[in-house]
């Protein structure tokens, strides 16, 4: 599998984040290609400098076309490394960096990732995520390195003017949960130290 380290639309790279390409088999019959191997993703992990951790919950979401959902992060002692990808349709996956002593803190990249390229999302602890659907339908896998927990789930807003992230306009407004319409903005949770230390 291979590996690619994103980076910001000006140019700077983001410690942490990975974009993964499995190699996919195909013929007339369709296709083949490992989604998980914890083997390769261990050695994945170690050429990036980066610890592997066990995965120990699967998620499984279906939206529909303009269904934005994020940007979410859990705080410790649950926080939760995300590898994500998309089964069904596509979508504009986002990973903006909330470690407080991060070069990048702040900052945000995002791949489009489908069922059409195959293609994963890493994003380690301290990261927030959220993704917009692209497609009429679309089906988001993503393993999980902590169990959902309810008291340290948290939300930073997804239009934040200090963000600045650049969603896709061809799908109208996005459609948002009641809980991600009213999440804070990056300003506020920073004064609440919610964020990565």
């Amino acid at each position: 599998m291979q590996a690619e380290v994103l980076t910001t639309l000006n140019g700077i790279k983001l410690n942490g984040p990975l974009l993964l390409s499995p190699q996919v088999h195909g013929d007339e019959r369709g296709f083949f290609f490992e989604s998980w191997n914890q083997r390769g993703w261990q050695d994945v992990l170690a050429r990036h400098g980066q610890e592997a951790l066990d995965f120990v919950q699967d998620n499984h979401s279906r939206s529909t076309c303009g269904v934005l959902r994020g940007l979410h992060y859990q705080l410790p002692p649950h926080p939760q490394g995300k590898l994500v990808r998309c089964v069904l349709g596509e979508i504009f996956d986002v990973a903006v960096d909330l470690r407080l002593d991060s070069p990048t803190f702040g900052q945000w990249v995002a791949a489009h990732l489908s069922a059409e390229n195959h293609q994963l999302l890493w994003l380690p602890v301290g990261f927030a995520h959220g993704f917009l659907t692209l497609s009429m339908h679309a089906e988001v896998l993503y393993k999980a390195t902590d169990f959902w927990s309810r008291d340290d789930e948290r939300a930073i807003r997804w239009d934040d003017p200090r963000l600045a992230i650049t969603w896709p306009e061809n799908v109208g407004s996005p459609k948002l949960s009641s809980k991600d319409e009213v999440s804070p903005l990056l300003s506020e949770v920073l004064t609440g130290e919610e964020l990565f230390l």
